[in-house]
């Protein structure tokens, strides 16, 4: 059994010290974590790796009754509130893009909006959204391997199955989520 297991077993016994143990020992990978998703942001992006930790750290410990299998499962909650937080900052961003306290310019000087990194997050996540309700196994294999960076191997660990079968899904839910987000997927 790894630290960080050991230290999850502990926290989940009710051991208020574990809880103090558990951040220095896997900040450097919540980081590295972090610095890949804010890598896909645009360059102006404000929300810092650190702080995209933190966050996502306090939301994770935050959750009462949360329970960790194991290292690879406490890494896949990790992503998805990374997910989460990055998926409410780019709504938030687009509301205030759309006019949210915004002075009323010009025709004339306006410039033309652009989709950019935050409107295609937003897309990615309502595509996974509905791909979830019809195959929530294909949906947590692309949230473990895009969002937490699991290899396809580690991914089919956590799901419980082969590693054929992960890449198997792994294509079918890439293509469906292409097709789905240029808006030609009927399912």
């Amino acid at each position: 059994m790894n630290e960080v297991t050991r230290i999850l077993n502990a926290i989940e016994r009710g051991d208020a010290k574990a809880t103090d143990e558990l951040l220095p020992v896997v900040y450097e990978e919540l980081r590295l974590l972090a610095a890949q998703k804010l890598a896909h942001e645009s360059p102006g992006q404000t929300l810092q790796a650190t702080a995209l930790v933190h966050e996502a750290y306090l939301r994770l410990l935050g959750d009462e009754g949360q329970t960790w299998e194991n290292r690879a499962h406490f890494f896949a909650a990790a992503a998805e509130a990374m997910r989460r937080i990055l998926i409410d900052n780019a709504r938030r961003k687009r509301r205030l893009k759309r006019g949210g306290g915004q002075e009323k310019i010009d025709l004339g000087d306006a410039e033309p909006a652009t989709n950019g990194p935050d409107d295609d997050l937003i897309a990615l996540d309502e595509a996974l959204e509905k791909l979830a309700r019809l195959d929530k196994v294909k949906a947590d294999l692309v949230k473990l391997r895009f969002f937490a960076g699991l290899t396809g191997e580690q991914a089919a660990k956590v799901l419980g199955i082969s590693h054929n079968t992960a890449d198997r899904y792994w294509a079918y839910a890439r293509s469906w989520l292409h097709l789905e987000i240029e808006g030609k997927c009927d399912l």
